[in-house]
């Protein structure tokens, strides 16, 4: 699995053998033949950019290109085990809507994210007055990808305003390696945030 990066490292210990998986904003393919080759699962990616597109075909990866900003209307309710969006929250159009299709469409979803509300983006900002720039946000405002930057609690209450139960969660600093203080405070301390959600 060293061929993985640790983020992904750590979602594949959460996936069950032969599950049926949907990874939206697949990248080059990378997950999803780890996946079918150690676990044996059936995969699909979804993907706008059309090197990673052809990068997955190579990979013999089933793949379709479409925006995700464009919704899951194609998937029938429940139609994956799993479905998981690495790093691609913050970027979308409307964030809250492609969450409920990941639950509608996935009995299982598997999110991870940078989290806003870390220490040292509030310290940067404070003592700037600037936005931040770090190891999970290296773009400038103006050049940045990320629209909706979120913080660990603003993800939980989401979940929990709109009934989702977070049956899993792994804070982790820029290494996805855990400490003490981010189990204590995760809102605080927390760099990249992993969570499993699934409807109520």
């Amino acid at each position: 699995m060293s061929e993985l990066r640790p983020e992904l490292q750590k979602i594949c210990a959460w996936i069950k053998p032969g599950s049926r998986v949907l990874d939206l904003g697949c990248g080059d393919g990378s997950l999803l033949e780890w996946l079918q080759d150690n676990r044996d699962i059936t995969g699909y990616g979804v993907e706008i950019n059309p090197a990673n597109v052809l990068s997955c075909l190579k990979k013999n990866i089933n793949i379709i290109q479409v925006d995700l900003d464009a919704g899951l209307t194609d998937f029938a309710d429940n139609s994956f085990d799993y479905v998981i969006m690495t790093q691609a929250l913050q970027a979308l159009q409307r964030p809250d809507k492609t969450l409920l299709e990941m639950i509608r469409v996935g009995r299982q979803s598997i999110v991870t994210f940078p989290n806003f509300g870390l220490w040292k983006h509030r310290l940067y900002l404070s003592l700037n007055g600037r936005m931040p720039v770090s190891k999970a946000l290296p773009a400038q405002w103006y050049d940045t990808q990320n629209i909706h930057l979120c913080t660990v609690n603003d993800f939980e209450a989401f979940c929990d305003e709109q009934a989702m139960t977070i049956s899993k969660k792994d804070i982790v600093d820029y290494d996805h390696k855990p400490g003490a203080l981010m189990k204590l405070w995760p809102n605080f301390f927390g760099e990249i945030a992993l969570y499993q959600i699934n409807g109520k």
